[in-house]
């Protein structure tokens, strides 16, 4: 009897030490110095510029003003994410001030299925396909049969456009044009932004800048000014409104790798065909707005109907 408890002592022993020294390892890795950022969204060594990487980010003592303060409600268990905020009318590094961050939009955990979901959606939802066939009702000729049935000692066949002749119809085959359209879920298009945005700000590839004003319209000094600031081989700058500066127009309008967006068009595609995201100080507010509305826009209180009423 006593060896019975004895074992069924030990049995109980050993789970808990190995949970024990589980959750230890899980609170020792929690408070470690190493970053937070998954292994799948970290650049490789011979990727990252050096030169990118000697502005640390904002320090919570960081004497800067606040040029641009959340006025969204922020959960109690989230902090607000500061960044730079720079100008592109000059080529000094050196920023004007702070801009605060909803963390539900620029520091959401990583999904990369959602964005796997969301680029393979805006890839094939507009896309129509024309490659068509013809059947053997449709080919020319073959009206009469070949040779007579039998006594030829060849196969019996009753037109020369079957499907097993050369030449002939087509079994099964396309029949355009077709239309991939599909619709994803409105909650998994807005996570997929969401989380294209938290990626790039992740990346220190999100850049904030106080409005899109250049002093020249040359092409020449906008590439100076983006090799200058290290934002990377391809920019896309995101304002609000239709109508832009036209000094930006003409330096972007003879640039492949420089593209602009307006803030209502922006999308995961482009987030992610570009290196570097570049958004004005009206264009964080415009997101915030219209991404934390869809948060709580499905309410079983209120008729499901359209137009809403309460969109911002």
């Amino acid at each position: 009897m006593k060896l019975f408890f004895c074992l069924a002592r030990e049995m109980i022993r050993v789970p808990l030490l190995a949970c024990g020294r589980g959750l230890a390892r899980r609170l020792t890795s929690s408070f470690s110095s190493q970053s937070d950022l998954p292994p799948n969204l970290l650049l490789p060594s011979n990727l990252v510029d050096p030169a990118r990487l000697k502005r640390p980010p904002p320090p919570p003592d960081c004497s800067h003003p606040l040029l641009r303060k959340c006025d969204a409600i922020i959960p109690r268990h989230l902090t607000p994410v500061h960044m730079w905020v720079e100008t592109l009318e000059r080529q000094d590094s050196e920023p004007l001030g702070l801009a605060e961050l909803h963390p539900d939009v620029f520091a959401v955990p990583p999904r990369l299925d959602v964005l796997h979901q969301v680029e393979r959606w805006q890839r094939n939802y507009k896309r129509i396909s024309h490659a068509s066939t013809k059947v053997r009702s449709e080919v020319r000729g073959g009206g009469r049969k070949p040779w007579k049935q039998k006594k030829s000692g060849r196969a019996r066949h009753g037109s020369i456009r079957s499907p097993i002749w050369r030449g002939g119809g087509v079994s099964h085959g396309p029949r355009g044009p077709t239309s991939y359209y599909y619709m994803l879920p409105m909650k998994v298009r807005v996570l997929g932004l969401k989380v294209a945005l938290s990626s790039k700000m992740a990346q220190d590839y999100l850049h904030i800048v106080d409005s899109l004003n250049i002093p020249s319209p040359d092409s020449q000094y906008l590439l100076d000014l983006i090799r200058h600031k290290h934002w990377g081989e391809s920019v896309l700058l995101v304002d609000i409104g239709d109508e832009f500066p036209e000094n930006i127009l003409q330096a972007t309008a003879n640039l492949k790798t420089v593209n602009i967006i307006p803030a209502i068009g922006l999308n995961v595609h482009s987030i992610l065909k570009h290196e570097a995201l570049v958004l004005t100080l009206q264009t964080l507010k415009f997101l915030e707005d219209k991404l934390l509305w869809h948060d709580q826009r499905y309410n079983p209180l209120y008729p499901f109907k359209l137009p809403y009423s309460d969109f911002p």
